[in-house]
């Protein structure tokens, strides 16, 4: 990885590469979006609502992927000293928020006719409730730290605290097992799928549509921060001078 930690020849590599997962992205989710809405049947038991699960699922999976994703920025940062390591964890944060609250909102969606409320104070709802707040902690803790750094990345202390809140991680993941919880428990193991297989088909679509968009965002972000650092270097220089 220490091979990228050129910000020129990370460039290089990322400026093709956004386009190259952006595009593919989209084709798949609008493909997988459009077949769940219009094509696989509607749930014995669910109705329409279930159409809902291709969105909810993949905000879910990207919302702790990109905290996982916070987490390796960070130990690189702490253990490896990789100068792009603090802004890949500044680059994740806001997209990782983002499809957290909507992981959030789609669940509140399903749930209401499904169990009859909104909101339910159970572990799999609640966890991901505590990942969007620490997103939000994160992303304030690195827009302090970047203020005060030349290199626009984050402090030591925001790297720990990424890692820190990878704690919640395996919690989200086994929150229905470990918990009684009106969430349906692991629908999608290692050991198959309780999803019947003419709803099924389509998610891997939007699952793999919303992941590769995700990349690119995380790129294009990565992108416009060290844009944004080269500025600044050059009008402090500018000032120095």
């Amino acid at each position: 990885m220490h091979r990228f930690a050129n910000p020129a020849r990370f460039l290089k590599i990322a400026r093709p590469l956004t386009g190259w997962l952006f595009w593919p992205g989209l084709a798949l989710l609008v493909l997988g979006a459009g077949c769940g809405l219009f094509v696989t049947p509607a749930d014995y038991l669910q109705g329409q609502t279930v159409r809902i699960l291709y969105i909810h699922v993949p905000a879910a999976w990207l919302g702790m992927g990109g905290w996982t994703g916070i987490a390796v920025a960070g130990l690189m940062q702490l253990v490896w000293r990789h100068p792009l390591a603090a802004v890949a964890g500044r680059a994740i944060a806001v997209p990782g928020a983002l499809f957290t609250a909507i992981c959030l909102a789609t669940g509140s969606i399903w749930g209401r006719p499904t169990w009859g409320t909104w909101w339910e104070w159970d572990g799999r709802m609640t966890s991901m409730l505590v990942l969007f707040f620490l997103y939000l902690g994160y992303i304030a803790l690195g827009n302090a730290s970047a203020r005060q750094a030349q290199q626009g990345g984050v402090s030591n202390v925001t790297a720990i605290f990424g890692l820190v809140g990878a704690i919640n991680i395996p919690i989200i993941n086994r929150s229905v097992v470990w918990w009684n919880s009106l969430h349906q428990g692991p629908s999608i193991t290692l050991r198959g799928s309780s999803i019947d297989g003419a709803l099924l088909w389509p998610l891997g679509l939007t699952l793999a549509g919303f992941t590769l968009w995700f990349g690119a965002i995380v790129l294009m972000r990565m992108r416009a921060i060290l844009a944004q650092n080269k500025v600044e270097a050059r009008l402090q220089r500018l000032a120095r001078g």
